[in-house]
């Protein structure tokens, strides 16, 4: 099992710039994919990145594309989603999950583990 915790969250202008940080705990935290997801109020969860086991497979969804990048330090057992030129329909509550397999997926469904989430706003 992996037990995860994001954080890095907070009010930013829009055009500004946040790292969210998600540390997990075990032993086996590079042999999970790992996906970003973001819910805003009224809305439904939805997938905003992912990442493969050795960070070799990433990808995006066409929003974020170009503004946010996934990355991991599995030596330190941490995803990150560096967002930058951030936009006010960006805000939401972000959660980082894991999935057993090493691969990421677009469907939450296939994730078995959750963040409690971080919550990112951004002002126009």
């Amino acid at each position: 099992q992996v037990q995860l915790v994001e954080s890095g969250g907070g009010l930013v202008q829009a055009g500004g710039s946040l790292r969210l940080s998600c540390a997990a705990s075990g032993r086996t935290f590079s042999s999970y994919g790992m996906g970003w997801f973001r819910q805003a109020p009224g809305k439904e969860r939805e997938f905003v990145a992912g990442i493969n086991w050795s960070g070799g497979l990433r990808f995006y969804v066409d929003s974020v594309k170009g503004r946010f990048t996934i990355s991991r330090d599995n030596a330190k057992n941490t995803v990150y989603l560096q967002m930058n030129s951030l936009k006010p329909e960006d805000t939401a509550v972000y959660y980082c999950a894991a999935a057993e397999g090493g691969s990421y997926y677009y469907a939450r469904t296939l994730y078995g583990y959750w963040g409690q989430g971080t919550q990112v706003n951004v002002s126009s």
